[in-house]
């Protein structure tokens, strides 16, 4: 296996890793106050359907979707990057600052902590952007 394969698989571990937990949160929450939207669910808790979701889990849930808009563009151009044999060493960069950010981007965001969740999301978009343009570069 060439390294920045090695390194985009690391990436996507954790990415995947990260989204696990995400939903893990989610459901930590909901069993710890045993407060369900869905009524089988509650049923199943012998509980009546909450109306709305507990605070900490629809952040969770917009942090999820926020992933949903941008990890998949990663694994999508860091496979091209892969296949295309871009610069290893700026590609595998890449690669890891856009993990990091997006760790960050999701703890900044279960903590409220602002500007950093939106800092690390730029972060983030920046290296989408600098893979795109690893590509564009290596296909002129």
């Amino acid at each position: 296996m060439n390294e920045l394969l090695r390194v985009y698989a690391l990436c996507v571990l954790m990415l995947c890793l990260k989204m696990l937990a995400i939903s893990c949160y989610q459901g930590f929450f909901r069993l710890r106050a045993r407060a369900f939207t869905n009524p089988e669910d509650a049923a199943f808790f012998n509980r009546a359907p909450q109306p709305d979701e507990l605070p900490q889990v629809g952040r969770a849930a917009r942090a999820w979707a926020n992933d949903q808009e941008n990890i998949p563009l990663f694994f999508v151009l860091g496979g091209l990057c892969v296949v295309a044999g871009t610069a290893s060493v700026a590609t595998g960069v890449l690669f890891g600052v856009f993990t990091l950010a997006r760790v960050a981007h999701t703890l900044m965001y279960l903590m409220e902590c602002q500007p950093w969740r939106t800092l690390a999301y730029g972060v983030g978009v920046a290296c989408l952007i600098g893979l795109g343009a690893m590509l564009v570069l290596n296909m002129i």
